[in-house]
């Protein structure tokens, strides 16, 4: 199968971050891609949550999701929508980051709700506090798409094993990681835990990210790492996207997975 890590720098004005990322889509579809993934926060990156309440819709109402499950229909191919902040509806002010798995004819087969929420202080004096305007996932989602079964995750839970160890067990054979990493921890952990959590399940890993400096008008500017990766179940890595914004296309073959695991997390299997 082929498959195609989509590298975007998405800004804050969500209708310019579309035209983007279709027409990224569109290139990956024309090389020949089957299963084409986006990274996190797909439709905005903006630290600013005023900004974000005042562009980012529901789910129902969401013109990113809209769009891209009628550009999946219209190329025949599988999407993993990396993650896109949506609102809830429900009285909660809280977003939630959530990543999508369409199906050929634009059908939403997987919905997963990120779990870990990345509340940290770095060095430099940079600080995030996600779970003050996100609400945490409490279920791990499997699927089947492209003929195997995908084990989805968003960015952080890259640092917490069991889930992927759960996943795996629930029979994932692909890992999804779509991530928006800092700069320092990308540098210093982004490979290393992905070819961890490969080694450790005996799954691939794929890995689109989010890249460089991000336009923002309002609010802190952020930058990220970059550097999608694919990983085979050996720790292999596969190919890898540098800095730029752009298309890293790979081939997953058959692979050898590890004998399935005792599940212990709630893992929420789908299939067409």
């Amino acid at each position: 199968m082929r498959a195609a890590l989509v590298q975007l720098c998405s800004g804050d004005d969500p209708a310019a971050n579309l035209a983007e990322t279709e027409a990224l889509i569109r290139d990956a579809a024309r090389q020949g891609a089957e299963l084409i993934l986006t990274p996190e926060c797909t439709n905005i990156v903006s630290a600013d949550r005023a900004q974000q309440r005042a562009v980012l819709a529901e789910e129902a109402g969401d013109g990113t999701l809209t769009r891209l499950r009628v550009v999946a229909g219209e190329l025949g191919c599988w999407l993993v929508i990396g993650s896109l902040l949506l609102k809830v509806g429900d009285g909660d002010p809280r977003f939630v980051n959530r990543s999508f798995v369409i199906a050929p004819d634009g059908t939403i087969l997987a919905r997963y709700d990120k779990i870990h929420l990345f509340d940290v202080s770095l060095a430099g004096g940079e600080s995030y506090r996600e779970s003050a305007a996100i609400r945490p996932g409490d279920c791990g989602v499997t699927v089947e798409a492209a003929g195997w079964r995908l084990g989805l995750s968003i960015c952080y839970d890259l640092r917490f094993p069991q889930l992927y160890r759960d996943l795996a067990g629930a029979g994932a054979r692909i890992l999804t990681v779509p991530s928006a990493f800092t700069v320092p921890t990308g540098a210093a952990h982004w490979e290393v835990l992905l070819r961890t959590r490969a080694v450790e399940t005996g799954c691939f890993v794929l890995a689109p990210a989010q890249t460089g400096h991000h336009a923002s008008r309002t609010g802190r500017a952020r930058r990220t790492y970059g550097h999608s990766l694919a990983v085979d179940p050996s720790g292999e890595v596969l190919a890898e996207a540098g800095e730029a914004v752009g298309i890293t296309l790979v081939e997953i073959g058959g692979g050898e997975a590890m004998p399935p695991m005792r599940d212990r997390s709630r893992i929420s299997g789908t299939s067409r």
